[in-house]
């Protein structure tokens, strides 16, 4: 089974691409955290994208294909994958079905996480994580049970993405709506896009995932 997620920046992808990996013992393909692991590295790719991902700009198309490729043909992948991340423009979904046709394969759902653009401003700007072992927190929704203590590991070192800063999100958002939603129609046209309600709780949206998909009581319906 081969999926792909699509949303805005903060939609849930990720945590709804862990649940389906789990469910479906299929690879996950965070094509951002592979990014941002490349810039804390320094490696050449790293410093290719650092500037472009701080200012809440798309990485070229020809390099986020050759990073997902990539990581396609690992062992975890074998019995499908779910993208959180990519394709994000039109030309790089064009690309992904072109790459896929030539090993006779093909995408076959594509779940999109409808959100409110206000409330997930809200949502992404108080986010902040441990940074010893990664917990993530909220301003709002998730606070440590002890104020400054991280949960997990008890540290009391705590750090902000740059890409989460008000301003960054705000860009991110608008470079979403203007190249990523064409995805949209194009995915709707092919017979495969689903929709939930990206904005319910964790265990909702992924109850929704699994009654779209077929998984749950009730047939998949497209959107």
């Amino acid at each position: 089974m081969k999926i792909i997620l699509l949303g805005p920046p903060g939609a849930g992808k990720g945590t709804q691409a862990d649940i389906l990996r789990k469910k479906l013992n299929i690879g996950k393909i965070a094509t951002g955290d592979m990014l941002r692991e490349a810039v804390a590295s320094g490696t050449p790719l790293g410093k290719q994208v650092q500037d472009i991902m701080a200012k809440g700009h798309l990485v070229p198309d020809k390099t986020m294909i050759d990073v997902l490729f990539g990581r396609i043909h690992k062992a975890d992948c074998a019995l499908g994958f779910v993208l959180d991340g990519f394709p994000r423009t039109l030309a790089q979904a064009e690309a992904l079905d072109r790459a896929l046709a030539f090993e006779d394969a093909a995408i076959d759902r594509v779940i999109e996480l409808k959100v409110d653009d206000e409330k997930l401003m809200k949502r992404i700007v108080g986010r902040y994580a441990c940074a010893k072992c990664g917990a993530g927190y909220h301003d709002s929704f998730k606070r440590p049970m002890q104020a400054g203590v991280c949960d997990a590991c008890g540290s009391k070192e705590f750090i902000r993405r740059e890409d989460d800063k008000a301003q960054t999100v705000a860009k991110r958002l608008e470079t979403y709506h203007m190249q990523t939603e064409p995805l949209l129609p194009y995915y709707r046209v092919q017979g495969k896009l689903l929709s939930v309600d990206g904005m319910a709780e964790i265990e909702e949206v992924a109850r929704q995932i699994d009654e779209v998909m077929g998984m749950g009581k009730k047939n998949a319906k497209n959107s």
